[in-house]
């Protein structure tokens, strides 16, 4: 058996009747298998891996690795193999009809059903040519390709009365959030590629660095009272909630009235954003208004309805808004979230300790401090120069 990691050694194997390729031993039921060119090229590398629920091995082609030179090929080549064995082992690897990036996507959101990602794939990926692409086949440029694609797409941003689609050019940051979920179905069926090689399928949806922009618009709280006044009956209750707690629109929108407990003025918050469920527990006023908007409701009703019990959702609330920031003259800018950035301004503004503002916002200290924490830096600057007065 060749040692396939000695370059010489490797240099002078031939090829085999069929294609077979020289194998070397890594480990019990996991090898690396090696292929030289005929046309004196570079060889391709493979992985084997015995798979004990089926019975058999498996194999899997690793590439040429063509930028990479001398042992860094062996190297790379020997973490690829033993990252799929283990795959292979652990009863991971994908089922034979997960077989194109459409497949896999379709297999993701039967995992993890979810709107924002169904319409991703949607729009961005089943009627790219992305969607064809063999999982075992793809490779760092059709993702660069893709990527190419979408920044250039035009970004909705809505409709007139008319029918007619007003667009504007797609942000870095909407091309990181609509990256998300592609990322998110491909890496559940695919190992990272080797770093700085065509393999490294990961490397073309890596976000990009400083998309992220503070938010800056921001409400006081007689500006808040005039959005509501001016705001229409039906959307005036979810609006109201929405200046009275951190939460995020959507999260506000899927509360249930069994999610709110008026003894203990305690409000359950579901998965959200953040993934988990969490409990706040909500002050006097704000819990007498959840009691109102729960009076003679089931206990499986959303608190906030449209008429006819239809939830709201970013296509329904974004209207009410935007006629009751024009009827309160605010600025045009003024959206659901505004509220939200407001409220948590607020709260960390009265000295609130940063991690009960991100437990109760639902986000990580890490968000709160990257687009919050300027605030705290003032008010501790101000509160310094206090003390030498």
């Amino acid at each position: 058996m060749a040692d396939l990691s000695k370059i010489g050694e490797r240099g002078r194997l031939k090829p085999r009747a069929g294609k077979e390729p020289h194998w070397q031993r890594l480990r019990a039921g996991c090898y690396l298998g090696y292929r030289p060119s005929k046309r004196g090229g570079r060889g391709t590398w493979f992985a084997r891996a015995y798979d004990e629920d089926a019975g058999k091995y498996r194999r899997k082609g690793l590439g040429n690795y063509g930028r990479l030179t001398g042992h860094e090929i062996f190297t790379a080549a020997k973490k690829d193999a033993e990252v799929w064995a283990d795959q292979v082992e652990s009863g991971g690897v994908r089922p034979q009809e997960i077989a194109t990036v459409a497949d896999a996507c379709r297999a993701y959101l039967e995992e993890k059903p979810g709107a924002i990602a169904e319409g991703v794939f949607r729009r961005q990926v089943f009627s790219d040519p992305i969607a064809k692409v063999k999982l075992d086949k793809l490779r760092r440029h059709h993702l660069k390709a893709w990527r190419s694609r979408l920044e250039k797409t035009p970004a909705l941003i809505s409709r007139s009365k008319k029918g007619e689609r007003r667009t504007k050019p797609r942000s870095a940051s909407t091309v990181n959030r609509d990256m998300v979920p592609l990322r998110a179905a491909l890496g559940r069926y695919l190992s990272p590629g080797t770093p700085n090689t065509d393999a490294a399928w990961q490397e073309a949806l890596k976000p990009a660095k400083g998309a992220g922009k503070r938010r800056t618009l921001y409400l006081d709280g007689d500006e808040r009272r005039r959005l509501l006044e001016s705001t229409e009956e039906e959307a005036r209750p979810f609006i109201d909630a929405l200046r009275r707690l951190p939460l995020r629109p959507g999260a506000m929108a899927a509360l249930k009235v069994s999610d709110f407990d008026s003894r203990t003025r305690t409000l359950t918050i579901g998965k959200d954003k953040s993934g988990n469920p969490r409990q706040i527990t909500v002050p006097q006023d704000t819990a007498d208004f959840l009691q109102l908007q729960c009076k003679g409701k089931p206990l499986a009703a959303l608190i906030f309805t449209r008429h006819g019990g239809k939830q709201w959702n970013k296509d329904a609330w974004k209207h009410p808004i935007k006629r009751a920031v024009t009827a309160a003259k605010l600025p045009l800018g003024v959206s659901a979230y505004t509220l939200r950035h407001s409220v948590i301004t607020d709260l960390v503004r009265c000295g609130l300790p940063i991690l009960t503002v991100a437990q109760l916002a639902g986000t990580s200290v890490a968000m709160i401090e990257k687009h919050y924490g300027h605030l705290v830096r003032h008010d501790a600057e101000r509160a310094l120069a206090a003390l030498a007065l």
